[in-house]
Parts: C-alpha cells; sequence; structure tokens
C-alpha cells in the first residue's frame, strides 16, 4: 500500500464551525489530520464537546443509528449498531433489534444490550454527561433481552433518532471496559468504530489505528494521526510541505478563495455546522435591564461581520435557531442602529456609555469576530473589555459565569429543540446542576 501523495488531498473548511471529514482515499496507509487544538480535553463521548474531541470520537464510536456518511439530514438516518426499529403510533415507546457480533475494540467482547442501556443511562445523567438535558423526554431505558433495547418516553421527543445517532451522547461505549477503566476512558476509549485508540501525546498528537473486525469490514486507512496545531500559519505550512493530507480551515472567505489556488487542494464547505450567537448574561447587572440588552442588540452590524467573515462560510442567521435546523423560524428581523443604541444607553441611566467584560477564546474563528464587535460596540459607547485566553481556557472560564457576554458557537441535532433546550431553557442555565450551554440564563 503506498503512502498518500500529499498533492492528492482535501482541505476541509466549516461554516462556522464543525468537525473534520475523510476524504475518499485508497491508497493511503495513515491520514495525516491537522486540527485547529492546543489539546485533547476528553475523549469520553458523552463528556466531548470541542470540535477535535468530537471528531475522534466520531472515528472511535457508534450509536444506535447513524447520519449517513456526508450528510447531517435527520430524514437520511440509517441503522448503525441497530440493525432495526419499531416505535410505538403515539412515538413514546421504541424498541431497537441489535446487530449480532459486533466486537468492541480490545479484549471487551461484543455488543449486548446491557451496553446500550449503561451508556444512554450515562448520557441521561447530568453528573456524567454534558448533553443529560436532550435526555430529559426519556422515561426509561431497558433490556427486554440480551440482543434488545426497549426505550420508553414521557413525551414526544422531536428528532428523537437523531438523540441516540452516532453524535454526542448516543455514542455506545463497552460496559465491561468502563468498569475496568473508570475515569481512565477519557484517556483510553473503548468503543466499537472503525479505528481504535493507539496512543496519545499532550499537546502534540493522537494517533488512532484500524480496528480489523470492525463490523463494516476492516477500514481502508491503516490509521490515523491526529496532530494537534492551534496556529492556522503551522497548519498550512505543514499541509502544503506534504506533512499533512488533511487540514480545518479557517473560517473565511478570503482563506478558502486562497486555499482553492493551492496545487491540486479541495475545499470542501459543509454545512450545517456551528452557528455563532453572542449571549448577553441577564444576571449581570446592568444586563437586567431591557434597554441594555437592546442597546447591546443594535450597536452590533451583522452584515458587517458577513462581509468581514464572507457570506460563503458564515451566512446570516435569521433566528435564535440555526440556519437549515427543522423549525428555523424567520419572522423577526433585528436592525443595526448605532444612534438609537446611545439614546436606548441614556434612557437606561448610561448617557456617557458603560463597560462589559467578556472572556474571549485567542482561537481564529473567535478572536477576530470578537474584535470586530469590540470595535462596532465602541462607536454606540460600550467598551467591552476582552480578556483573551487560549481555547480550553475559554471554554472553562465561561461556565464559571465570570463574562457579561459570551460569543459562543456550536453544532448541535439540526431541529429547534436541541439547540433551544440547551442555549435557552432555564435548566441548561451555567451554574445550575443541569447546566449546558444556556450563557444568557
Amino acid at each position: 500500500m503506498q503512502k498518500l501523495n500529499a498533492r492528492t488531498t482535501a482541505v476541509t473548511l466549516a461554516i462556522l464551525g464543525g468537525s473534520v471529514a475523510l476524504p475518499h482515499l485508497a491508497h493511503a496507509e495513515t491520514l495525516r489530520v491537522g486540527i485547529n487544538a492546543a489539546d485533547i480535553s476528553t475523549l469520553d463521548p458523552t463528556r466531548a464537546t470541542a470540535t477535535a474531541d468530537v471528531s475522534l470520537v466520531s472515528w472511535i464510536f457508534n450509536g444506535l443509528v447513524r447520519f449517513r456518511p456526508g450528510s447531517a439530514d435527520p430524514a437520511q438516518i440509517e441503522p448503525d449498531l441497530a440493525e432495526s426499529w419499531e416505535s410505538s403510533s403515539d412515538g413514546l415507546v421504541w424498541t431497537f433489534k441489535l446487530r449480532s457480533g459486533v466486537k468492541f475494540h480490545g479484549d471487551y467482547g461484543t455488543l449486548s444490550a446491557d451496553d446500550v442501556v449503561f451508556s444512554l443511562s450515562r448520557a441521561k445523567d447530568p453528573k456524567t454527561s454534558s448533553f443529560s438535558s436532550d435526555f430529559s423526554g426519556v422515561k426509561s431505558i431497558e433490556a427486554i433481552d440480551p440482543m434488545t433495547v426497549r426505550i420508553v418516553l414521557s413525551k414526544p421527543v422531536p428528532g428523537f433518532l437523531g438523540l441516540i445517532a452516532n453524535y454526542h451522547g448516543g455514542n455506545i461505549i463497552s460496559k465491561k471496559a468502563f468498569e475496568a477503566l473508570g475515569a481512565e476512558l477519557k484517556s483510553r476509549p473503548i468503543g466499537t468504530g472503525p479505528f481504535m485508540f493507539e496512543s496519545a501525546v499532550t499537546q502534540q498528537a493522537v494517533n488512532l489505528k484500524a480496528f480489523p473486525d470492525y463490523f463494516r469490514g476492516a477500514p481502508k486507512l491503516d490509521g490515523i494521526r491526529f496532530d494537534l496545531i492551534p496556529t492556522d500559519s503551522s497548519r498550512e505550512l505543514a499541509f502544503r510541505s506534504g506533512e499533512l493530507d488533511l487540514i480545518y480551515g479557517k473560517r473565511e472567505q478570503r482563506w478558502v478563495d486562497q486555499a482553492k489556488a493551492w496545487d491540486k487542494a479541495i475545499v470542501d464547505i459543509f454545512a450545517p455546522g456551528e452557528y455563532r450567537t453572542v449571549f448577553l448574561n441577564m444576571t449581570h447587572p446592568p444586563l437586567d435591564n431591557v434597554k441594555v440588552r437592546q442597546a447591546v442588540a443594535q450597536a452590533i452590524n451583522v452584515d458587517q461581520i458577513v462581509q468581514f467573515v464572507g457570506e460563503g462560510v458564515g451566512p446570516k442567521g435569521c433566528s435564535v435557531v440555526p440556519s437549515g435546523y427543522l423549525g428555523e423560524d424567520c419572522s423577526w428581523t433585528y436592525t443595526y442602529d448605532p444612534a438609537k443604541s446611545k439614546t436606548l444607553l441614556a434612557e437606561a441611566g448610561f448617557p456617557n456609555g458603560l463597560k462589559l467584560t467578556a472572556v474571549v477564546s485567542s482561537n481564529s474563528s473567535q478572536l477576530p469576530i470578537m474584535e470586530v464587535i469590540q470595535s462596532q460596540l465602541a462607536e454606540a459607547g460600550i467598551d467591552l473589555q476582552m480578556k483573551v485566553v487560549d481555547h480550553p481556557t475559554y471554554q472553562e472560564q465561561i461556565r464559571k459565569d465570570l463574562s457579561d457576554l459570551v460569543f459562543y458557537g456550536a453544532a448541535r441535532y439540526p431541529v429547534a429543540d436541541s439547540y433551544l433546550s440547551q442555549f435557552y431553557h432555564s435548566d441548561a442555565s451555567v451554574g445550575k446542576p443541569t447546566a449546558v450551554t444556556n450563557f444568557a440564563h
């Protein structure tokens, strides 16, 4: 098997975010991937939320069902670890028949209903899962027999199959492996996917190797080397010099246009990806005053941000529900009016303006946009004090309720309920035991 020629490669760029996708490769020993991350946070699938973590998890684990490769369309969900399923007429009882003989990595045996019950119960528990709110409508999960699982819902759940797909909380782990490894599972993951965890070097790389007993057949690749390269210029240099086959690109139209000119490079822009939102913390004065929040909203010129990023990679949203999600509502509009913003501030008791604070990631997909927003707010008399930190520190600090304003992007199962529940439901407010990502409270 010949090594992949570095010039017959692909570059992946996400619309407002997303994860790395494999190109079609027939003659490669090891796929060499460059990601824009300083390190891996966790490979426990119920805790993996960062793009780099989710990308690795997607190669190691499977769900009961999966999105068809290359698609995020809920209508194209297909069997994965479950070979078939049926639901009751009211949509409250779901029964899944598992594939037989599906092997876990290592010496942890084959998949059974007990593994599924254990995994989904972890996904439902806020003590062990970052996606527990998604499973709030799940009443019970039980093994009917060694190869059959029944899930009973307490209420209809929009896009239920998406919760148990090969994404976020739907990934299935080995109960036996967890009992043996415990907390080590986050750094020594055991799944049923096409690639097995082999090794990791902190802040350098993660190595995966092909799982020869993968139930869909042995992978065409021998392995994947996942290089952690937070600097855009370093990733590009490594790609163009032939050290990498696939890289995570910049979310800027200018970068896309430049990359398309590279010798035999392929640029892939995919959607739906991450949706970026400015959250205003309503528990932090003076943002508890609606006029102040309105003033901030009218001081931000979204059209200018879209122009800065490029409409091809950062289209303008039209509601709190991401574009392209089932249930998107574009019936409302917002306007840019800095003069009105100043008037609102004066009416709120701040005729001379005010100061706000924000913890901001140094990540190239966030910092440049926040610098634009900072400049726009200044025109209306709003002084945004930014504390710029590395991305892992940003993720940690914004969950400690330290910011007046949080700029955050995420991709979820593309139905409105998944986004509304995690970003706007009171139970998801940061600081609560059930916290997910509601930074506005």
